[in-house]
């Protein structure tokens, strides 16, 4: 729509410069006639751009629609400017030619035009314009060829770099998924382990020790008693091992983005949202994306408790795609510089990143706290 109307801008001007210049002759002349017959060609060729015979056609009407106004104004017209008319006109068709119609087609139309303007300048004879005429539509047709050459060959390249980074981003999800659908696969195979092999004798163990606890009298039954209970937590603790394997811990921009969105439309947060330096593609394995998530969800939850503001800020950056960096950070009550006291939910924090490869530095300044995590990423 925009290159519609930067075309119709365009050509009306031209055509509403050169209709005054020449004057109340143009009417009676067929300029306006002329003018009509452009347009109608010009517009509707658009409607053929998949049919290149017809939209040559439209657009050679509209080549010689021009051309037959400037021979009939062309005495009322001031000095040459009926033929420089031509010329413009000429040249934006056929330049218009070569991007929309295949080659052999454009070259057609480009040999058309120049014939029609050399014609044109016979009739009216302008014999001293005639070399610069056939020199410039040379030049022109020399230009345009090269011109299409050097666009097919870059519009070429970039198609194939588009269908080569297509495959690759294609290539990388599928990598993702079955890595994904491989982990999944092993912590199902582990947790069914535990739960055929542990779970079952530990289950064993129980009865044996509940008919032992009932044979048994005095200080061996508060002994039984004591090791029933121990077995009885162990299952428990094995039951919830088993769980924890077969759900998948949550990562990535996906589950970030669903607890951001969670704490502003449950506790009304306002949070900014910054990803700087490519940081989305950057590739993190799981156990550094789930420490990421664990670090920015605890640091979010501090700021809700502790901050001074219902307004925070997530920054994720990449400089020069050798280090990931997140950053958290939210208003707080603090006059000055304090050290920060490591409780535990920074000391989990910080040891969950160190596990993973990362560091973690975090810095109470003046009406502000910083929670920063940092991974070098291999080359």
């Amino acid at each position: 729509m925009r290159s519609f109307w930067a075309g119709f801008i365009w050509t009306a001007t031209v055509w509403t410069i050169y209709l005054i210049g020449v004057g109340e002759a143009a009417i009676s002349e067929g300029g306006l006639l002329g003018c009509v017959a452009f347009f109608a060609c010009y517009f509707l060729s658009d409607l053929f751009r998949r049919n290149s015979f017809i939209y040559m056609l439209l657009v050679t009407g509209s080549l010689l629609s021009s051309l037959i106004v400037s021979a009939l104004t062309y005495e009322a017209s001031a000095d040459d400017t009926a033929i420089w008319f031509a010329l413009l006109m000429c040249s934006y068709l056929m330049w218009r030619s070569f991007t929309r119609l295949t080659r052999a087609w454009a070259i057609a139309f480009c040999l058309i035009g120049t014939g029609s303007l050399i014609i044109l300048t016979i009739l009216v004879e302008r014999w001293p314009l005639l070399p610069y005429v056939a020199t410039y539509a040379a030049a022109f047709l020399s230009v345009s060829v090269l011109y299409r050459q050097a666009y097919h060959a870059q519009l070429e390249s970039t198609t194939r770099y588009d269908a080569l980074l297509d495959e690759y981003r294609q290539l990388k999800r599928n990598v993702k998924h079955h890595e994904d659908a491989a982990r999944s696969e092993e912590r199902t195979h582990i947790a069914r382990k535990i739960h055929d092999s542990v779970g079952h004798k530990l289950t064993s163990l129980l009865m044996q020790l509940e008919v032992f606890r009932m044979q048994a009298e005095g200080d061996v039954q508060a002994k039984a008693d004591q090791m029933k209970r121990l077995a009885q937590e162990s299952l428990q603790e094995t039951r919830i091992a088993v769980k924890a394997l077969q759900e998948e811990e949550p990562g990535g921009m996906q589950a970030l983005m669903r607890l951001i969105r969670n704490l502003e439309t449950e506790n009304a947060m306002q949070i900014e949202f910054v990803v700087r330096h490519g940081a989305l593609s950057v590739s993190l394995d799981n156990d550094q994306s789930v420490a990421v998530y664990r670090a920015i969800q605890e640091a979010l939850t501090n700021a809700m408790r502790h901050g001074s503001s219902r307004k925070m800020n997530i920054l994720l950056e990449s400089p020069g795609g050798s280090v990931f960096r997140f950053e958290v950070s939210n208003e707080t009550a603090d006059d000055e510089d304090r050290a920060v006291v490591s409780g535990f939910g920074l000391t989990a924090m910080r040891d969950r990143l160190e596990q993973a490869g990362g560091t973690l530095e975090v810095y109470r300044l003046r009406h502000q706290f910083i929670v920063r995590g940092t991974f070098m990423l291999q080359s």
